[in-house]
């Protein structure tokens, strides 16, 4: 009886032990999200508005975080080295999904580029509503790839975020920002409607990549996995800056723009190092909340952190706050209350479904 009941509370120990992980595992994802979609745009609000210029250079930064995997990365397969010996892969994406991460790379570096690019052209405000329209492409292309189910609570989110997003441009003045000319304008504001685009298909596809390495691969879809991913993601979208960046020659530039920026040369390379390390948690945050969630939920996320940006701008970079950045947090943070309470109850209401279940079987 002994052994049968330390065996039952063995079985019951190792599932608790699995959610506290994915929990703890979640919470470090959204934590990551947070310190880059927050960080990340004030750290190139700030470049640019002390005396940088370089598009090409603020896309390559948005990308160039990456070596910081390589680190977590070795030290996983010298884990799986310690564990089986030579017959441990050296990596543990499969070739055809390392294929796709390739392309997802290539399509993450020209989406900085097109982001940086109409950022020169638009007022901040005007880009982070265009940008925010991201959140609508994620939710349409996740329901076209992965076939994400929407519920009640998870639309209302969506429709309250949008709306804060709009009422985030309402200050918005039509003026164009000095020395940008009618075509200009137009321009970035297509380009950074396109990355909005760009984006929100990324974020369905990299949750396919995860659903074929599973289905076709052959091997487990672990964390180890994922950053894997997102190193070879990360390498190929800054190989595709730093070609434009020597095309444009940038890098020739960099000494120049560090002698006359407002900061000090000192600070402008600070400004630059910290701005790569808040992107790469951006974009390692998105991916594993995607992997640890759902894409919709990294979309909602990401919307929500834009109006917090604006406030952070306002407390670091001493912007002025408005009455309609105050409503537009407010709109958000009461979207994300609702996703987070559907949620909730979604699964309150299945785990009582299973109970019952349970209790009649």
């Amino acid at each position: 009886m002994d052994v049968e009941a330390r065996g039952k509370d063995a079985a019951a120990a190792a599932p608790a032990r699995g959610k506290a992980m994915h929990r703890l595992l979640v919470a470090l994802n959204v934590g990551m999200l947070a310190l880059g979609a927050i960080g990340g745009p004030l750290l190139s609000r700030l470049y640019f508005s002390k005396g940088g210029h370089r598009q090409w250079l603020s896309a390559w930064l948005e990308t160039g975080g990456w070596p910081l995997l390589i680190v977590p990365v070795a030290a996983s397969y010298a884990a799986r080295r310690a564990h089986d010996g030579r017959a441990a892969p050296v990596l543990l994406t499969p070739p055809r999904i390392l294929l796709a991460a390739v392309a997802l790379g290539v399509a993450t570096g020209v989406d900085d580029f097109i982001y940086a690019y109409g950022l020169a052209y638009l007022p901040v405000s005007t880009s982070a509503i265009l940008i925010s329209t991201q959140l609508a492409f994620t939710v349409l292309f996740a329901f076209l790839v992965v076939r994400q189910r929407l519920t009640a609570a998870s639309v209302n989110a969506v429709a309250l975020l949008t709306v804060g997003a709009v009422v985030l441009g309402l200050h918005v003045s039509s003026d164009r920002p000095p020395g940008v000319t009618r075509g200009q304008y137009w321009l970035g504001f297509v380009l950074t409607l396109g990355a909005a685009a760009l984006y929100g298909l990324v974020l369905p596809l990299v949750e396919l990549a995860y659903r074929r390495a599973a289905a076709g691969g052959g091997r487990a879809v672990t964390y180890a996995l994922v950053m894997e991913m997102q190193l070879v993601m990360g390498f190929f979208a800054t190989a595709f800056c730093t070609v434009g960046m020597v095309v444009n020659k940038d890098f020739q530039a960099i000494p120049r723009e560090a002698k006359h920026f407002e900061l000090g040369e000192g600070r402008y390379y600070t400004v630059l190092v910290f701005a790569a390390v808040m992107w790469q948690f951006f974009f390692l945050g998105a991916v594993g909340v995607i992997f640890c969630v759902h894409t919709l939920l990294a979309g909602i996320l990401i919307a929500v952190f834009i109006p917090v940006t604006e406030v952070a701008a306002v407390i670091f970079l001493h912007e002025k706050f408005s009455s309609e950045k105050g409503v537009a947090l407010v709109l958000s943070l009461w979207g994300l209350a609702s996703y987070s309470y559907g949620e909730w109850s979604e699964a309150r209401a299945k785990k009582k479904t299973e109970a019952a279940a349970e209790v009649q079987a």
